[in-house]
C-alpha cells in the first residue's frame, strides 16, 4: 500500500495542490482526470520528488518499507530512496536520443541499482519483447515512431521493478492512431498486477482499466470512487461539466 498524506506544493504565490490525500492498494490502477492547469501532473511528479513539496508525506509500506516527511527538506539520498519505489513515464518520452532502444531501458538499473551487465541486459531484452519491440531493441529513439518510443518508456520504468508506474499522459504527444498500441501495453501491465497512477484523458481507457478513478481541480481532490460510479455516474456538479466536455469532443 502506498499513502500519500496531505501533499501541498506551491510555485511562487500560487499554490497548486492544496492538501491532497491518496491511498493505493498493492496492485490497484488508479487513474487521475481533471481540467489543464489543475494540478494532475504537479500532484504525479511531487510523488516522484521531481517537484518537492512544501508540505506532505509518502508512506510505502510493502518491502522494502519506505517513509519520506516533506516537512523539512528532504535530503538527496531521500529523494534517490524514493525514486527507487516509483518510476516515471513522461508524455514526450524523455528517451536518450544517443542509445539504442535496449541500452535506454538498461540506463536505470545499471547507473542507479548498481546491478550486473548480464543481469541487467537479460531483463532489458524480455522487457522489450515484452512491450512488442522484440525487433527493435537496437534502434536508436530517431528510428522509432512515437508509440514504439512511449514504449520503450514502459519498459524502462518496468526495469527498475518500482513499488508503483507513474503515468504522465502518456499518450497526449501520440499520434491518434499510435495511442492504442501504449493503452494496450498499459492494460496488459494492469492485468499482471502492477500498481499504477495514471493521469490521462483517455475517458474509455479510464473505464475499462482503472480501480479507482480521482477528479481533480484547482489543487483538490473533488471526487473520486470506483472508475464506472466516477465517470458514468459524477455526483459533482464540477466533475459532471468537465466529463460532459471531454466526452462530447
Amino acid at each position: 500500500m502506498i499513502s500519500i498524506k496531505n501533499i501541498h506544493k506551491s510555485f511562487g504565490a500560487t499554490q497548486v495542490i492544496k492538501g491532497v490525500d491518496l491511498t493505493i492498494e498493492k496492485g490497484e490502477v488508479v487513474v487521475i482526470i481533471g481540467p489543464s492547469g489543475s494540478g494532475k501532473t504537479t500532484f504525479l511528479r511531487c510523488i516522484n520528488a521531481l517537484e518537492i513539496p512544501q508540505q506532505g508525506a509518502i508512506d510505502f509500506s510493502a518491502e522494502p518499507a519506505f517513509s519520506i516527511d516533506f516537512t523539512q527538506k528532504p535530503k538527496q539520498k531521500q529523494i534517490l530512496d524514493l525514486r527507487r519505489h516509483s518510476a516515471m513515464v513522461f508524455q514526450q518520452y524523455n528517451l536518450f536520443p544517443h542509445k539504442t532502444a535496449l541500452e535506454n531501458v538498461m540506463e536505470g538499473p545499471l547507473q542507479v541499482q548498481k546491478r550486473p551487465l548480464s543481469e541487467v541486459q537479460q531483463q532489458a531484452t524480455q522487457l522489450l519483447e515484452h512491450v512488442g519491440l522484440k525487433d527493435k531493441i537496437h534502434f536508436y529513439p530517431s528510428q522509432l515512431s512515437g508509440g514504439q518510443q512511449q514504449r520503450v518508456g514502459i519498459a524502462r520504468a518496468i526495469a527498475l521493478q518500482p513499488q508503483i508506474i507513474l503515468f504522465d499522459e502518456p499518450t497526449s504527444a501520440l499520434d491518434p492512431e499510435l495511442v492504442h498500441e501504449v493503452l494496450q501495453t498499459m492494460n496488459a501491465l494492469a492485468k499482471e498486477g502492477q500498481t499504477m497512477l495514471i493521469v490521462t484523458h483517455e475517458i474509455n481507457f479510464a473505464r475499462d482499466v482503472a480501480d479507482k478513478v480521482i477528479f481533480i481541480d484547482q489543487g483538490i481532490i473533488v471526487e473520486q470512487g470506483p472508475a464506472k460510479q466516477v465517470i458514468d455516474h459524477p455526483q459533482h456538479e464540477r466533475t459532471q461539466a468537465f466529463l460532459q466536455r471531454i466526452l462530447n469532443q
